[in-house]
């Protein structure tokens, strides 16, 4: 899909969940997290396979939407800050409806982003915002709301959040969720009774900060972790295998936003040689298994504790990476590829003590 503007193709993301992730409610009763009886979330599903189609005919509709199920759900994150991403998806889901059978909008969960600016939280500007969410995509009520809130300093968060599960419960918000919260603020939220039921965050081989503090949260709770940053903009992949940067075309360029913001995440972590030690033991990994690289580092990161997803990026018509996403699903790595893939990954730096917790690396820059 090509921007009108900047002629770059659209990019948007598969969410892969071979796990639910479940509904969580929290009591104001208690002081603390750690004291509460917090219902678990739903056992996970079987797991999904994603499988290419065409839902809608291209010739008819340049917004394709490429991906459709075969059995379970899989979520498609549509994020209002990166152009008209829920006007698109208001189009496909009505077009859905007249040329599907109904049981197929049951294979459909759209998620979206809410980045409010650091006003006063009141009831009727969260409530417009949320409409206009909604009037856009074309439902009753939004799949999942993924909240994002830049400056922790500002209370103005739980005021929003608050207001936001009014409207869950007024039937406009099915699920409410965080992006890039950290652990401090997440038991926060919890503990003013947000029934939250997932934070989006950086996770990767390389940056495993999410398994430290934030996954003992997330499991004592129920919280489950949807992960971003898994394949590293494509650094974790065959295309930079072997991959000289120290030569002019001695490797793929590193020229876009992605590419660079991860190229410093390797940079905090060990550098460059360092890392192509640990793409060439990943190699190793995936042609046991007869599988990419980007397979083996999307599931070593599913099969971690309190992980219900993990987003893939596409650009559709370009890159949209339907068989690594299918091979991701049936990949089971055992305790040798795990012990194999650690001792590679831990030669690398803590990132938790370079950068801080979840979401410190946009906070702290």
């Amino acid at each position: 899909m090509i921007d009108p503007v900047s002629d770059r193709p659209r990019q948007f993301h598969c969410v892969l969940l071979p796990r639910q992730v479940g509904v969580l409610t929290c009591s104001q009763t208690h002081s603390s997290v750690q004291d509460r009886q917090l219902p678990r979330a739903p056992e996970p599903r079987p797991p999904q396979r994603l499988v290419q189609a065409d839902p809608l005919d291209q010739e008819k509709d340049p917004f394709n939407y490429r991906f459709c199920l075969e059995s379970r759900p899989v979520g498609t994150r549509r994020n209002s800050l990166y152009g008209p991403a829920e006007d698109i998806y208001g189009r496909f889901i009505n077009r859905v409806r007249k040329e599907r059978p109904p049981e197929y909008l049951e294979n459909v969960r759209g998620l979206t982003k809410w980045v409010p600016p650091p006003v006063k939280m009141t009831g009727s500007f969260v409530r417009d915002r949320i409409d206009v969410s909604r009037k856009r995509m074309d439902v009753a009520a939004l799949d999942m709301l993924q909240f994002h809130w830049w400056d922790y300093s500002n209370p103005g968060y739980l005021d929003a959040l608050k207001q936001l599960t009014d409207l869950k419960e007024g039937g406009k918000i099915k699920t409410i969720a965080l992006t890039n919260f950290d652990t401090q603020r997440l038991q926060i939220i919890l503990e003013n009774g947000i029934p939250v039921v997932s934070n989006q965050v950086q996770h990767s081989i390389i940056d495993m900060r999410p398994q430290q503090k934030m996954a003992e949260l997330c499991q004592l709770t129920g919280v489950k972790l949807i992960t971003y940053g898994t394949v590293m903009g494509g650094l974790l992949t065959e295309k930079f295998l072997d991959a000289n940067l120290m030569i002019p075309f001695g490797g793929p360029p590193i020229n876009t936003p992605s590419l660079k913001k991860y190229k410093k995440m390797i940079d905090a972590w060990g550098g460059w040689s360092l890392f192509q030690a640990l793409l060439r033991t990943l190699k190793t990994v995936a042609s046991k298994h007869g599988v990419s690289i980007a397979t083996v580092a999307v599931r070593y990161i599913l099969d971690q504790p309190s992980v219900a997803g993990s987003m893939i990026g596409v650009r559709l018509g370009l890159s949209e990476h339907i068989n690594d996403a299918n091979a991701v699903l049936s990949l089971v790595i055992d305790e040798e590829d795990i012990n194999t893939i650690q001792e590679a990954s831990k030669k690398g730096r803590d990132l938790m003590k370079v950068i801080g917790d979840c979401g410190d690396e946009y906070r702290n820059a």
